[in-house]
């Protein structure tokens, strides 16, 4: 029974999806880690984890070497989750305008008097 749970295993995440590859680049630079050094890893070529993080080459891992790429983007996620990109401050607030729709004009200063 155990190698149907460990074939379902495997087909689950031959088809998991990976984090886009910018964020796949940005993962791997924040551990410190080098292309050479991933691709060691994963016995593949420096080129082809270049190609991984490339948006332009638009290449995805496949069989073993991306279930290992997978399993590694994963720790390096729960380490270093991705900062959520700040929402942008909202607009200030327009003058009002006046039941015609044209802006209502601005209060003039009065001069007060003083007092002593």
């Amino acid at each position: 029974m155990s190698e149907l749970f460990d074939a379902v295993d495997a087909l689950v995440a031959s088809r998991s999806p990976l984090p886009p590859p910018e964020e796949r680049k940005r993962l791997r630079q924040v551990h410190g880690l080098t292309l050479d050094e991933v691709a060691a890893a994963l016995k593949v070529r420096r080129a082809t984890v270049s190609g991984w993080e490339s948006s332009k080459t638009r290449t995805e891992p496949r069989g073993p070497e991306r279930e290992a790429y997978a399993r590694l983007l994963k720790q390096l996620a729960e380490l270093y989750p991705a900062v959520p990109v700040a929402e942008e401050p909202a607009a200030p607030a327009a003058v009002p305008a006046t039941p015609t729709g044209t802006p209502a004009p601005a209060p003039e200063a009065r001069p007060r008097p003083c007092l002593l």
